[in-house]
């Protein structure tokens, strides 16, 4: 009994002290988040450099607290809108002297790069200057570097530069091995957005579809690269063919880069820029300290708004997030903007592939009522295609990037059968008693009935006549015109354009300044919606575990969009119009 009540006390000991130690770690990451989150001002000297980095994931918004944890803190996450109103205040900054480009690693889609870099060219009118390093460029980073002055490369390193690819993956082995059947029905001889359930390589009109889409987005990135370089896009083209950059020399060789340094080197040659004595420390500030550096030379800020509504990821319905599109709390900001006699002007941001087709018809409806009391300009992101061009159709104004991944105008429904996967493979099965002959509608244990097959092929064909009918009205087009540009096909938003699906080139800036032109005001401030929940709120989630898809991101780096893919397919409802397939371009 004795020896009994000494490992008693000894466990309850070793419990209480493990119980301190986790709370003082507990309280440890607590206090460096909080730190981290502080709002106090930074303050810089003269002939400070503005350090860009972009080996953090760019979203188009940036959250209150949304930090990817490791062992060495918090790291926060970057909005896009971030990047572009500390750009437009580094303009202004006499202590800011210029920007260096750090584009090692590059962690954003070529739209948003686009718009980055139509920023940093609106620095330079400041007469500043730009420099880029990198130890090896990718294409996208050195489409990035092409905005500098000065670009510069490790001379071990190099340039990734081949022309683009586009990689689909596709499941139908997978699912053969499962004995699962996808029964796919759609409306869009285009709308490839299922061919990966049912296909194991692109058809002939999707292989055609993406060939003509990353030809344009390759066409976009030559022609900037060709005007910045003065190298002609015939050349271009050829270096990129022959794959004639296999080292830094060639690259410098070929005028794609102007110096080979070392990082060493890099810095003695800005503070010749700078005219420092070769001993004086470098001054540099990161983009998450100089969000705190006042802006004295900010206009004031008017007592009219203009809302900036963000719809980011897939569509469904209820309240979603800031990285998923809820059709009630999207509605419920573009009605409180709508209803808000100093908003002026909507700014719609969607960055979407689409998703439940019920769900984009209630948004599509908010946005309508908006439009017939002020100005709503949609702004297109990296994607606004399927559902997500959906939503955009009834603006006033739709604004894009060249690049900008868009129409997707079709519709497709996918009902699995699992009746092989529980039969064969684990011995269950399934029987019915109904009072009605289709009471088992839609089953997902057994083949649908030809006449169910026919009952969702109508469903289809209406929501695809509701859709391009929409999208008629919405862009003063006829229906039949909109039909042939649609069928599910995707375009660039060069094409867009052209086609009339999209009115004017440009990102988020020049969609805000369009709405303000719409609505007439000058002096106004930006109001943007949806409301983020406060920090402490999103602090609490993330350590509670209630926002695992920081750390699912983290964790499973490029590999997170084959789990986004699987999740697309895992909550669809009803019919859908999106794009199930990821394009993958590099």
């Amino acid at each position: 009994m004795k020896d009994f009540f000494k490992f008693m006390f000894a466990s309850m000991l070793g419990t209480v002290i493990l119980m301190i130690i986790a709370f003082l770690i507990s309280f440890g990451i607590l206090a460096v988040i909080i730190a981290s989150a502080s709002s106090d001002e930074t303050v810089i000297s003269k002939n400070t450099i503005l350090h860009l980095r972009f080996d953090k994931p760019i979203i188009d918004r940036a959250p209150k607290m949304n930090l990817m944890m490791n062992f060495s803190g918090p790291e926060k996450m970057t909005g896009l809108d971030v990047f572009l109103e500390n750009l437009n205040k580094a303009k202004r900054d006499e202590n800011i002297s210029g920007i260096y480009l750090d584009l090692t690693t590059i962690n954003a889609d070529i739209s948003t790069l686009d718009e980055i870099r139509e920023a940093l060219f609106d620095f330079k009118t400041s007469g500043k200057f730009i420099w880029a390093y990198s130890e090896y460029y990718s294409q996208t980073a050195y489409y990035l570097a092409t905005s500098a002055d000065r670009i510069f490369v490790n001379p071990e390193g190099g340039i990734d530069f081949k022309g683009l690819a586009s990689e689909m993956v596709f499941i139908k082995g997978l699912l053969e091995k499962l004995d699962i059947r996808m029964q796919v029905i759609r409306h869009g001889k285009f709308k490839a957005a299922t061919e990966p359930l049912f296909l194991d390589k692109m058809s002939k009109e999707n292989r055609e579809q993406i060939t003509v889409l990353i030809t344009d987005i390759w066409d976009h990135m030559l022609s900037g690269i060709s005007e910045t370089r003065k190298i002609s896009r015939q050349e271009a083209m050829n270096i990129a063919d022959s794959l004639k950059i296999e080292t830094a020399g060639d690259a410098l060789k070929y005028k794609l880069v102007d110096q080979l340094v070392y990082k060493d080197e890099l810095i003695k040659e800005m503070k010749k820029k700078l005219n420092l004595n070769e001993k004086k420390k470098l001054l540099t500030v990161s983009l998450e300290k100089y969000e705190n550096v006042s802006d004295p030379k900010k206009n004031p800020a008017g007592k009219e708004k203009i809302a900036v509504i963000y719809a980011i990821g897939s569509i469904a319905g209820g309240e979603g997030d800031d990285q998923s599109i809820g059709s009630e709390r999207i509605s419920k900001a573009i009605r409180k903007a709508r209803e808000d006699d100093k908003v002026k002007a909507i700014v719609f941001r969607i960055n979407s592939g689409g998703g439940s087709a019920l769900a984009s018809d209630v948004i599509w409806r908010e946005i309508d009522l908006a439009r017939k009391t002020k100005p709503v300009v949609a702004s297109l992101g990296g994607v606004a295609a399927s559902g997500g061009y959906y939503i955009a159709c009834a603006a006033s104004k739709i604004v894009s990037d060249p690049t900008t991944i868009t129409g997707s105008i079709g519709v497709f429904g996918v009902v699995p059968n699992f009746e092989g996967l529980f039969s064969k493979k684990l011995g269950i099965t399934f029987d019915w008693a109904m009072t009605n002959k289709n009471g088992d509608y839609i089953p997902v244990t057994k083949p649908l009935s030809p006449y169910q097959t026919k009952k969702i092929q109508r469903d289809v064909d209406h929501i695809y006549e509701v859709f391009t009918g929409k999208v008629a009205a919405g862009r003063n087009l006829e229906v039949a015109r909109v039909d042939s540009i649609g069928q599910g096909r995707v375009w660039s938003g060069t094409d867009a354009k052209t086609l009339g699906l999209v009115d004017e080139f440009g990102g988020l800036t020049r969609a805000i300044e369009l709405a303000a032109e719409l609505a007439s005001v000058k002096d106004y401030r930006i109001w943007s919606l949806p409301e983020q929940k406060e920090w402490f709120e999103e602090l609490i989630n993330q350590i509670t575990g209630n926002d695992p898809t920081t750390r699912l991101q983290q964790a499973l780096g490029e590999d997170y969009r084959l789990y986004r893919y699987y999740m697309d397919i895992k909550e669809m409802k009803g019919i859908q119009a999106r794009m199930l397939y990821q394009i993958e371009i590099h």
